[in-house]
């Protein structure tokens, strides 16, 4: 059973300046010193006591102001970080995609890398390789899969990248804000084979700052603020709650038309 548990977990970054970055000098200075008890390191609480259940077919959004916790609550589930305090029980293959460019090497083609792409985001190379047809076609990149990355474009390497993301299919889906960086004639196109990639994956946790695409694909969200969820609920819910305004106020009709969302009556004087 795909599942995700987490349970007052907490996430703590030590910093240490000139004169303590260096634990081995600090114990060893010292005869029966201990680590964190001859001096005081500051100490960063990225996540603070956050609790959270998810099972499958839940599609959870992120939202929050940079530096709330977001990107420190997706590595947390990624497996990437281990919880200081509480603990983190994740069920279930997980396919982090935190940077469409992680995982490539300018170095090789374009067909290779969409291999090593692959076996990073837990495929495996035969798998990998029953998908490099489809995957040329969605790119359109004809001749220069077979030619090295640093040859390619910025906006072809997206083209290569997103088309290796929506082939793979995870049991966990974990998505950052950076996904939705890309051009949008080509985020058009992308933009069923995103929605079918979220069928295909069992739990999808996704941050972004973008409304419009969070509505695309979640129906739930946390608000996340100082490192501590502040609000847990429908997406529209804690988008209001977050913004201070219904979200759907800022949307054009033809983008609520193709959410299948009824336009929202404006009214004077309205919270």
């Amino acid at each position: 059973m795909v599942s995700i548990d987490v349970h007052n977990a907490f996430v703590d970054f030590p910093i240490f300046d000139a004169k303590t970055r260096s634990m081995k000098k600090r114990v060893l200075g010292k005869v029966g010193g201990k680590i964190g008890t001859d001096t005081k390191v500051p100490i960063i609480e990225a996540l603070h006591d956050v609790t959270l259940n998810l099972r499958e077919g839940d599609r959870v959004g992120l939202v929050g102001h940079n530096g709330a916790g977001k990107s420190t609550l997706l590595r947390l589930l990624a497996g990437i970080y281990e919880p200081t305090r509480g603990s983190a029980r994740i069920q279930g293959k997980i396919a982090p995609v935190f940077d469409l460019g992680i995982g490539m090497d300018p170095e090789i083609s374009g067909e290779e890398n969409i291999i090593i792409r692959g076996l990073f985001l837990g495929m495996t190379a035969k798998e990998m390789e029953k998908r490099v047809d489809d995957i040329a076609e969605f790119t359109e990149l004809g001749d220069y899969l077979q030619m090295p990355l640093r040859t390619y474009s910025t906006g072809m390497r997206v083209r290569l990248a997103l088309g290796v993301v929506t082939s793979i299919d995870p049991e966990i889906l974990i998505l950052d804000e950076g996904i939705g960086a890309v051009d949008a004639a080509f985020l058009n196109k992308a933009r069923d084979r995103l929605k079918d990639l979220v069928k295909r994956s069992g739990i999808l946790v996704f941050a972004s700052h973008a409304d419009e695409f969070l509505f695309e694909l979640c129906d739930s969200a946390l608000w996340m603020d100082e490192g501590h969820i502040k609000q847990q609920g429908s997406l529209r819910d804690v988008l209001t709650g977050y913004k201070g305004r219904d979200p759907f106020q800022d949307m054009s009709k033809e983008t609520l038309q193709r959410l299948g969302i009824e336009p929202v009556a404006t009214t004077n004087g309205g919270e």
